[in-house]
């Protein structure tokens, strides 16, 4: 498989100046149905420029640009003739490359300013209000354009806060136009893909299944491929578009370990079966992680059995389907993966790596499985993958589910890991769910994990008598990556429905209790 969608032979590369926001100016660029890659600002200009990209961006980050060791600007990228569009410390590099001038000039600039369009008919401004908020963060400052270069607006800490050279094609604003606090900042990187690098919007759900069934088919031709699938968003969308692309030869194994929640089980059984038509394997080993998990408390023990008893479990079945694969002639030589572009990104791989990598540790199966990876999915976000497991009919039961960390409630039980306990938690987060589905929160919440503290007992009281039982956490948050998160602030009544839902119907749990951390310093799970 190609690095990227055929669909998208020239992407927008975001060249990454060690900015906390290169992947959100990727996501902002795919908003406006573009395709856009990461890559680090260390790639040599002739490998980038050997991507034919349709247009560069380039980052912010956190140092100046003339102090010794921060990032440079090879102007080779500038002369190329690809449209180039700088943001912050970008936007300084294009600046004092193309021969302007950056200084220190004591006028700093932090979070919402006020900022003067002097040009509402401007390539980037246009559509726009003359006076705008914009989002900023710079101590240095531009205080002479490059010669040639319109200055198009100013802030009253940055006389050159944009620039603009329509015959060349480079474009350039002091601010960050991809967070939401700079009001038109969507419409500004809009302009300059659509008006300043005449690019058209194909990146689109229907568009991008359509590319990847294709390059699915290229890749296994007529071998057998194998997916551990786990009922979550990633891999059953993964699986769903490989199943698209190859139909039976594809088989998925499902490993139902007891950790899993209400319903998820028979949901991946049923519904997904029904939707995709998938080639399905249940391995029922509930008990053997019950008895491998009798006993153990330490949350990281904890993770390491549970990750331990599903190779095995996994193993046992894929040499059962490769055995049955190897006597009809046809092995089993690939397996599927649900990675997603924050993972390849983050791992250091934004670069373009291959799709299929052989002899490959996937989550933990062992090298000697000796499968080629596939990962249809490596160069989408979540939102993306969300939308492309609509287009192929996966059911939104599913799509929209909250993540789901792989040990399952293993690791939303403070303490033992029992038959009993595993019940309570199932009923308290099948109501916890319900709730706030009803309530239209769904979408809302990124993720709400419910925790039951089986290792203390608090005092109650229920009708006459006392009670002694376990607090039950919950905890509410939203995010966009799981990167960083802050707690989702639920309406009080529907606080009050769950917690008195719970404390009613879940026998032992006596108190329900709210988690306000955000992440940092918490993590979104407990253990």
């Amino acid at each position: 498989m190609s690095d990227t969608p055929h669909l998208s032979d020239r992407p927008v590369l975001v060249v990454d100046f060690g900015a906390q926001y290169a992947q959100l100016i990727a996501r902002r660029v795919r908003e406006a149905k573009v395709f856009s890659e990461v890559v680090p600002s260390t790639m040599p200009a002739a490998e980038m420029l050997a991507k034919e990209p349709a247009a560069i961006i380039l980052s912010g980050g956190p140092s100046s640009v003339y102090e010794e060791g921060a990032p440079s600007l090879d102007p080779a990228l500038l002369e190329a003739g690809v449209p180039v569009f700088g943001m912050c410390y970008g936007f300084q590099a294009m600046v004092q490359a193309l021969g302007g001038t950056v200084e220190k000039t004591g006028l700093s600039e932090y979070g919402s300013t006020p900022a003067l369009v002097s040009d509402t008919e401007s390539t980037l401004f246009n559509g726009q209000p003359s006076d705008q908020s914009v989002w900023m963060s710079h101590g240095d400052s531009a205080t002479k354009a490059p010669d040639g270069m319109r200055v198009t607006a100013e802030t009253s800490g940055a006389p050159v806060a944009a620039i603009e050279d329509d015959e060349r094609r480079l474009y350039g604003v002091q601010w960050h136009p991809e967070v939401m606090h700079s009001t038109f900042g969507q419409r500004v990187l809009e302009n300059f893909l659509l008006r300043g690098a005449g690019l058209s919007g194909e990146w689109t759900p229907h568009n991008v299944v359509e590319s990847l069934v294709e390059q699915v088919k290229e890749t296994v031709g007529d071998k057998r491929v194998l997916c551990a699938l786990s009922g979550g968003v990633d891999s059953s969308v993964a699986a769903a578009l490989v199943q698209r692309a190859v139909g039976d030869q594809l088989t998925c194994v499902f490993v139902d370990h007891g950790l899993l929640r209400a319903g998820e089980a028979e949901q991946v059984e049923q519904d997904f079966v029904e939707a995709t038509g998938v080639d399905l394997v249940v391995v029922d080993a509930k008990e053997q992680f019950l008895g491998a998990l009798a006993g153990v408390t330490d949350p990281e023990e904890k993770r390491k059995i549970i990750g331990r008893e599903f190779i095995r479990v996994f193993e046992q079945a894929a040499r059962d389907v490769v055995g049955s694969g190897a006597r009809e002639g046809h092995p089993v030589e690939f397996l599927v993966q649900g990675t997603l572009y924050p993972d390849v990104v983050e791992s250091g791989g934004g670069t373009g790596t291959a799709n299929i990598k052989s002899h490959h540790n996937v989550g933990g199966l062992p090298d000697d499985l000796q499968f080629k990876l596939v990962e249809p999915l490596r160069l989408l976000f979540k939102d993306e993958v969300r939308q492309v497991g609509l287009e192929l009919g996966v059911p939104e039961e599913i799509v929209w589910r909250q993540p789901f960390p792989g040990p399952g409630l293993g690791i939303r039980i403070v303490g033992e890991v029992t038959a009993e306990n595993l019940e309570i938690l199932r009923a308290a987060d099948q109501i916890a769910r319900r709730e706030l589905s009803a309530a239209g929160l769904d979408r809302e919440i990124w993720q709400c994990p419910v925790v039951l503290l089986a290792d203390v007992r608090s005092v109650g009281v229920q009708g006459d008598g006392r009670t002694y039982g376990h607090p039950v956490v919950l905890r509410p948050v939203s995010s966009e990556d799981a990167m960083t998160a802050d707690w989702t602030r639920v309406p009080y009544d529907v606080l009050a429905k769950i917690s008195t839902r719970i404390t009613n119907e879940v026998p032992d749990v006596n108190r329900v209790v709210l988690d306000v951390t955000s992440k940092p310093p918490g993590t979104i799970e407990w253990e």
